[in-house]
């Protein structure tokens, strides 16, 4: 009986263990933009991400691969630009902020620190070293070289 007893609790810990819920781990970004076209031409050669297939085929969605399992949907139809603060935006960390700052400025695309007072990356208290820029459509998007 204490066998039987042993194998029930042992199913009975794994169906509890199984049924828990899981944290949700991060999906997408989609950001409304005006202009679909200039948006995704900057994520594509400002940002360099690649487009990845986007089920809708309404010329009104283009989808980037912005991680591993992460992605960028770009949604066309907002009716105007409006002003986003800087402290909501997405992060992106590279391997060598200086040859990004160097890509930027081949681009022609306006970056600042944090304070937006100068082009000098902000060190934050650990350590890593951020600059910001904006889409086209005002979005704020911070590039550091934190470690991957």
């Amino acid at each position: 009986m204490n066998k039987i007893k042993l194998i029930l609790l042992v199913m009975l810990s794994a169906l509890s263990i199984q049924s828990r819920a899981q944290a949700p781990h991060f999906n997408h970004n989609a950001i409304f933009v005006v202009d679909l076209q200039k948006s995704a031409d900057f994520y594509e050669k400002v940002m360099m991400f690649d487009k990845i297939a986007e089920p809708f085929h309404d010329n009104k969605h283009i989808w980037f691969k912005i991680g591993e399992h992460n992605q960028l949907h770009v949604i066309q139809g907002a009716k105007e630009i409006i002003p986003h603060d800087i402290n909501i935006h997405m992060a992106f960390s590279v391997p060598s902020l200086e040859k990004f700052i160097q890509h930027l400025e081949e681009k022609h695309i306006k970056y600042s620190n944090s304070a937006q007072n100068s082009t000098k990356p902000t060190a934050r208290p650990d350590g890593v070293t951020q600059i910001y820029l904006q889409d086209p459509d005002g979005y704020w998007i911070e590039i550091n070289d934190d470690k991957y």
